[in-house]
């Protein structure tokens, strides 16, 4: 397979899967913005400084209402992050590489892609539809994950996908996990509610999960074991390591390419940070630091990966 064509399959996925979770966490923070409880401390800033990685005070200082942060997050394209961004992008990258995925999966894209281009979307975030639009666009996300599986043949291109989309969730539960971690500096020993944690639960697609496996014990600790090692729940780094190392693995007997054996070798020491790692340990040494140094790890294991199998970077 063309460095090319690999490059941009898995970009295509890494795309759709960032469109993914944040239309989630839109969708999660818009429904618990209607609590008459002040349980839910994670705001509409939180959520662009998360996605557009921007400190910038005055852009915050303009985005003053839930409609506004709204828009910023969907329709604006000042936002390299927003969902109109995204799926652009994502499409740009399937357009490249329609040989290589199935008639369904590029149809799935399109769809999206012009939905939200629709030239009266804006309009409709401002009203009593946003929620619709927000549901909409949330599920056609699901389609493209369903269509994919469903429809596209396992090989190179397959892994590829797999390997941007198992990256950038695993980048994302970290991301996301963080931020609410941080509203009690990281202190595990700080007891907060299951009220406090629905946000993150309901961001990461988790909080029914949670609840049936976890009946006793501190929901910090708890909530962290959760996210880090629950190895059934779709977005733990756990889950996600795992099905890395196995597409990976496939992928460098399959090329034989110089530099495959040292991005498995790479994979596995940071799994190993995971495998061989306790709930304990990591509460000793400091969850931040072990977030921290796992999404370093991550970010620079997705480099080396650019770096030998699509030339560049």
């Amino acid at each position: 397979m063309l460095s090319r064509i690999a490059d941009s399959l898995f970009w295509l996925n890494r795309y759709m899967e960032r469109s993914d979770c944040l239309l989630r966490v839109i969708h999660t923070n818009y429904l618990l913005s209607f609590d008459i409880d002040d349980s839910n401390t994670y705001s509409w800033k939180d959520v662009i400084y998360l996605f557009a990685h921007t400190t910038d005070e005055a852009l915050l200082k303009s985005i003053d209402s839930e409609v506004a942060a709204i828009k910023f997050l969907i329709t604006d394209t000042r936002n390299l992050n927003s969902v109109k961004v995204l799926f652009t992008k994502a499409r740009e990258n399937a357009r490249g590489v329609q040989d290589n995925i199935t008639k369904e999966v590029w149809e799935q894209v399109n769809q999206v892609y012009h939905i939200v281009n629709q030239p009266d979307l804006e309009k409709k975030l401002t009203g009593s539809q946003s929620i619709e639009i927000i549901n909409k666009l949330h599920e056609n996300c699901v389609l493209f994950a369903g269509i994919t599986d469903t429809t596209m043949p396992r090989g190179q291109g397959w892994n590829f996908m797999n390997i941007g989309k198992l990256i950038e969730r695993c980048l994302l539960t970290l991301d996301i996990a963080s931020v609410h971690f941080s509203r009690f500096n990281y202190n595990l020993d700080d007891p907060q509610h299951i009220v406090f944690w629905r946000n993150l639960l309901f961001s990461l697609s988790g909080y029914e999960l949670y609840l049936k496996n976890y009946t006793r014990g501190q929901h910090n600790m708890n909530i962290a074991d959760h996210i880090i090692f629950n190895k059934n729940f779709p977005r733990s780094v756990t889950y996600n390591f795992t099905r890395i190392k196995r597409y990976l693995k496939e992928i460098v007997e399959d090329t034989h390419i110089e530099g495959g054996p040292y991005l498995q070798k790479s994979i596995g020491r940071i799994y190993s940070k995971v495998e061989f790692t306790s709930m304990e340990e990591i509460k000793e040494n400091g969850l931040q630091q072990y977030f921290d140094e796992l999404r370093r790890d991550l970010v620079e294991f997705s480099k080396d990966l650019t770096r030998i199998y699509f030339s560049y970077a």
